[in-house]
């Protein structure tokens, strides 16, 4: 796929993430429990992903496959999935779309400039340069003038 198709379907998914974290922001506002609109939401996705998952699988890893994949690689993403999630929903009644989602846009882009910077987590690495400096700044300006009252 081309740099531009790739944009454009990363945009989507944002619109998407942006959309699904408001509907189950206000399923968790309607069930009184944001980690209750998780577990619903994690456990649809679940079926709606098996489902994809097996109509796109080609084939089956094999057993020395899945028995060189480090024991936290099952789990750890999971993890950070639903405590980043369930954060989303219990924020967004609490500060507006706008306001959470500039607000978790700013600690993914920090998170993923510093950790590309360095390598962490297998990531190919990506040093920080002015360039990058200037696109962060101008994030956490723009997230400023979002949030400020």
């Amino acid at each position: 796929m081309n740099q531009l198709t790739l944009s454009a379907l990363a945009f989507v998914g944002g619109i998407f993430l942006a959309a699904q974290g408001s509907y189950n922001a206000h399923l968790g506002v309607l069930l009184k429990n944001p980690f209750l609109a998780s577990v619903l939401a994690f456990f649809f996705s679940t079926i709606f992903a098996l489902v994809i998952a097996i109509i796109s699988l080609k084939e089956f890893p094999d057993k020395e496959t899945i028995r060189h994949i480090p024991f936290y690689m099952w789990f750890i993403g999971g993890l950070f999935c639903v405590m980043g999630i369930s954060l989303y929903y219990y924020t967004i009644p609490r500060l507006g779309m706008a306001s959470m989602i500039s607000l978790g846009l700013c600690g993914q882009l920090i998170f993923a400039v510093i950790a590309g910077h360095f390598g962490w987590l297998n990531l190919p690495t990506e040093p920080i340069t002015l360039r990058r400096t200037i696109g962060v700044i101008s994030m956490i300006a723009g997230i400023l003038l979002i949030n400020l009252k």
